[in-house]
């Protein structure tokens, strides 16, 4: 069972006076094992938001179903066990920290001793047992990003739905919250991320999926997306003799990379092999061969400019 499962999701809009459709989500399926942190990202006005509000079930789609573990998202039992961070949170600032939580842990339908337990479970997990008592007005941003998770936490969900969970943090702030997020996991949680920085999702998500227009248009491992097919970084003692690249390279496509390594584009791993062994029968030391990746920005950004280009053809 997943924990979070779409089979052509749809949502269309109505403008003004109903003349206009605007399509948000376009058939969007995707599955979600349990114990995965899942990273949406996708620019502005992709469908983001109303693939979140669809999978909540504030808002209902034209089309297709959605599941959370199993239960339709329209089965109202299935909500104690969803977590929900919205962007840009705010509490009463006249409230402390335990108070938040008392107030949300309420709303869940818990109270007494297993109330108080769980809010001290929660403040300690986020490193805020010692502000507990102090009003929110005081808080940090990522104090308040921090709170925020723990709301999110309060009645033991096994699926976190986070919207920008670090928009606005400081980078101090950004690891503390990638530790608890870490930590979460372990302990078995499935976490739905959306978020605009792609370098805090890079590291901390098992599967990302990228949304452009309404559409799903790539999803897979971190590690599968950013890499660079048939490139390869290869670094050697001193530097290559011009025989060698003359030689051994000839038609190949190499560059010297800034930090004085070489990037080889080849056709297989096979002529990757055997490049590698006519380098040691000419006595070059190889000290690295790794494949060559994409920072999770750069695809992002190839991704949707290739998309863009072929929904105006």
């Amino acid at each position: 069972m997943n924990a979070i499962e779409t089979n052509s999701l749809t949502k269309i809009y109505s403008s003004s006076f109903g003349k206009k459709k605007i399509t948000a989500l376009n058939d969007f399926t995707i599955s979600i094992p349990p114990g995965t942190i899942f990273g949406l990202l996708g620019p502005n006005g992709a469908g983001k938001t109303t693939l979140i509000k669809l999978l909540l079930g504030i808002t209902f789609p034209n089309a297709g179903n959605s599941k959370i573990l199993g239960k339709e998202v329209s089965d109202y039992k299935i909500k104690s066990r969803i977590g929900y961070l919205p962007e840009n949170h705010k509490y009463p600032p006249y409230l402390s920290g335990k108070q938040v939580l008392e107030f949300f842990g309420k709303l869940s339908g818990m109270q007494g001793f297993e109330l108080n337990r769980r809010i001290d479970e929660m403040l300690d997990l986020v490193k805020l047992e010692k502000w507990k008592k102090i009003k929110v007005k005081a808080y940090s941003k990522g104090m308040m990003q921090r709170l925020g998770l723990a709301q999110a936490m309060i009645n033991n969900p096994d699926v976190l739905f986070l919207d920008e969970p670090t928009d606005g943090v400081d980078p101090i702030g950004r690891k503390e919250i990638r530790d608890i997020l870490m930590n979460l996991k372990e302990m078995g949680k499935t976490i739905f991320l959306n978020s605009h920085l792609l370098s805090e999702v890079e590291l901390v998500t098992d599967r990302v999926g990228i949304l452009n227009k309404g559409k799903l248009i790539r999803e897979g491992k971190v590690s599968e997306l950013t890499e660079r097919k048939q490139e390869y970084r290869i670094r050697v003692e001193g530097k290559l003799p011009q025989t060698i690249t003359e030689n051994l390279l000839a038609g190949q496509s190499i560059t010297v990379l800034s930090d004085g390594a070489y990037s080889l584009k080849l056709n297989d791993l096979n002529e990757l092999n055997s490049f590698i062994d006519q380098l040691r029968n000419n006595h070059i030391i190889i000290t690295e061969v790794l494949p060559l990746k994409n920072t999770l920005e750069e695809m992002f950004i190839s991704l949707i400019y290739e998309s863009d280009k072929e929904s105006v053809q």
